[in-house]
């Protein structure tokens, strides 16, 4: 392959894939091989003849090689030579390794993004370009197939990506190793051979030394069918991203920080959209991929399917946690869980007092009876009538706390509170929302919208009535 002829196939790919436009600023990431050597002089090549751009070459010195010094400087020779400016960051990887505990290839890999997402950031760059071409793709695929992937992970590297918004863009990512090497040779480009990259003890490299070699002898186009499948399944996950997301905005309601949805809807979508759902939702809180994986998916799904429990909660790792409470399933943080406590004592009939912690404010009037029957089926579901002059003050307006109990009307004897909410099926994530109302006898006379007591009840003696009232502080305002 001639200079010529791969600048266009590269001009075709960023048409198509829409990798840049005029006058972008471009991180390019040189390690001094082959592959990167030529993604250097062909982005420059098109910056002088086909499309302005502002390249700026960035190399990485790992230290981890003695080759590693002489690299250095072909590399800022070269770009030098081309008149792009040169950016080189030394990265101490054995020191990362044994503060993050991770090996020498991701270790480096990462303290490699790291310094090349702080160019990018310094130059005001829209994108950091990456040498990596066909063959590393369909190393990558295999590598994801071998790992268990779902289909996500065959699609293989991207032809653009975001990260921590910044894009990334692999112009060569149709480009054969073999075509490189030949533009460097017929180009005399000057580039460095990394012997490390021959020792099988890496897994990529044993995939691309080893196993593609063995594939190769029952199929003889192993490497180019490898990226036919991350084409295809490019093309059916994007489809299915967009089929997951049209599913979520229509199931899934949003709210500081919360993502809940209906079992019975979750239960309507094809098995494939209720695994994208969930790793959709995943991603929009933000929970680290490291701890997304088909599993934890796989054991989500199959607990939200179950009925064998209609109340739990799982641990997704990260400070996040996900919650079913009978027909409802909520993502949230885990911070979101902390229980409300507060307690407020009314020695009179108030008129109002508000709950700040739980954004109600309760009503209080004491009126004549004057013949009105005061009947249960009159009040609200968030009313409630006493005999005032049975009543004894001062009132205590809490949260439920363990082990409340109450003589329920209508029930022989006195029943767990916990019971009340598990037979209304109130979900447990706010049961500290919904207030006791107890009087001066420690006596819990009322939980509003929930259920009544025995005490004080309204009868044909019944004088004077104390009329409570629990409302959202939110309608009294719209009011």
């Amino acid at each position: 392959m001639s200079m010529h002829i791969l600048v266009e196939h590269v001009l075709q790919t960023a048409k198509e894939q829409s990798l840049w436009i005029p006058d972008d600023t471009i991180i390019v990431a040189v390690s001094g091989g082959p592959d990167s050597v030529a993604l250097l002089h062909v982005m420059h090549e098109i910056s002088q003849k086909h499309t302005p751009l502002k390249l700026i070459c960035a190399h990485v010195h790992h230290g981890f090689r003695v080759e590693s010094d002489d690299e250095a400087v072909m590399v800022q020779e070269t770009a030098e030579g081309l008149g792009i400016p040169f950016v080189m960051g030394a990265v101490d990887v054995p020191a990362y390794m044994t503060e993050s505990g991770k090996g020498s290839q991701e270790a480096a890999r990462e303290k490699r993004y790291e310094f090349l997402m702080k160019v990018a950031v310094k130059y005001g760059a829209r994108s950091i370009a990456l040498a990596h071409h066909a063959d590393d793709q369909a190393e990558t695929v295999l590598l994801h197939l071998l790992r268990g992937s779902g289909p996500s992970g065959l699609v293989g590297m991207k032809f653009k990506r975001i990260i921590k918004n910044m894009e990334l863009i692999r112009p060569l990512l149709r480009i054969y190793k073999t075509d490189l090497v030949d533009v460097c040779e017929s180009e005399k480009l000057q580039y460095a051979v990394d012997h490390s990259n021959l020792q099988t003890k890496y897994r990529r490299n044993a995939i691309r030394l080893d196993i593609l070699p063995h594939l190769g002898q029952y199929n003889g186009q192993i490497t180019q069918s490898l990226n036919q499948l991350a084409s295809m399944m490019t093309a059916e996950d994007e489809y299915m991203e967009l089929a997951a997301e049209k599913v979520f905005r229509e199931l899934v309601q949003t709210s500081d920080g919360r993502f809940t949805f209906g079992v019975p809807s979750f239960l309507s979508i094809h098995v494939a959209l209720q695994r994208r759902m969930i790793k959709l939702i995943l991603n929009y809180m933000s929970v680290d991929s490291e701890l997304i994986d088909y599993n934890k998916i796989e054991s989500l799904r199959e607990a939200i399917m179950s009925n064998l429990s209609t109340t739990w909660s799982r641990d997704l790792g990260g400070g996040f946690v996900c919650i079913r409470e009978y027909d409802i399933i909520t993502f949230q943080p885990k911070s979101h869980m902390q229980r409300l406590s507060y307690t407020y004592q009314l020695s009179t009939a108030v008129p109002e007092h508000m709950v700040s912690e739980i954004g109600k404010v309760l009503r209080m009037s004491v009126e004549p009876r004057n013949g009105m029957s005061w009947s249960r089926t009159e009040l609200g579901e968030h009313e409630a009538v006493f005999d005032a002059d049975q009543i004894v003050f001062p009132l205590t307006l809490r949260c439920r706390l363990d082990g409340d109990t109450m003589r329920v009307m209508g029930l022989n004897g006195s029943k767990k509170v916990k019971d009340i909410f598990i037979d209304d099926k109130i979900p447990p994530s706010i049961r500290s929302q919904i207030p006791m109302i107890l009087d001066g006898n420690n006596d819990i006379i009322w939980i509003p919208g929930i259920r009544r007591s025995i005490h004080a009840p309204i009868n044909q003696q019944t004088i004077s009535v104390l009329h409570l009232s629990l409302e959202d502080t939110n309608a009294l305002e719209l009011g």
